[in-house]
């Protein structure tokens, strides 16, 4: 899996000026306000997968205050309701790790029993080769994916 960052565990990026999140966008940008964007995360094997970025350079979650962690929280859930509108997901995964990217954002995930990392997360060993039909139907859905986080996050935030 492509986490979407530059650099290994070893030089963990702590600091704004040196912060791919901080850099660049991330990815292509579906929505943004004041606080957040979500990006379409660009992973091939996951079709919807995406990732929800704190504007700010901000590390942990404890850092934003009482009505950040609020918004953030409302953007999550918006966007996991599109995601499961989208595509009827057997599960989302939501992550927050930053392990690499010491800069708040969360991994928001559509996940499949036939996906090839299932039931295991995303970036653990592959199992099975996905299904090209299956795969095929997924990425034509995901077609729509970046409007349906927009309306939905519209409709949570006005």
């Amino acid at each position: 899996m492509n986490a979407g960052t530059p650099g290994s565990a070893d030089a963990v990026s702590r600091d704004a000026a040196s912060c791919v999140f901080c850099a660049q966008e991330g990815g292509t940008v579906w929505w943004r306000d004041a606080w957040l964007r979500v990006i379409e995360a660009g992973e091939p094997d996951y079709p919807g997968f995406c990732r929800l970025v704190w504007n700010a350079h901000v590390t942990e979650f404890s850092d934003l205050s009482n009505d950040e962690r609020e918004h953030l929280i409302r953007a999550l859930a918006a966007v996991e309701r599109a995601l499961r509108a989208t595509f009827n997901p057997d599960k989302i995964n939501i992550a927050s790790l930053g392990n690499l990217v010491a800069h708040q954002h969360w991994h928001v995930i559509p996940r499949f029993a036939d996906d090839p990392h299932f039931p295991a997360p995303v970036w653990a060993a592959r199992r099975r080769e996905p299904s090209a039909r299956q795969h095929a139907a997924r990425v034509a859905a995901a077609a729509g994916v970046g409007a349906a986080v927009r309306d939905a996050l519209q409709r949570e935030f006005g």
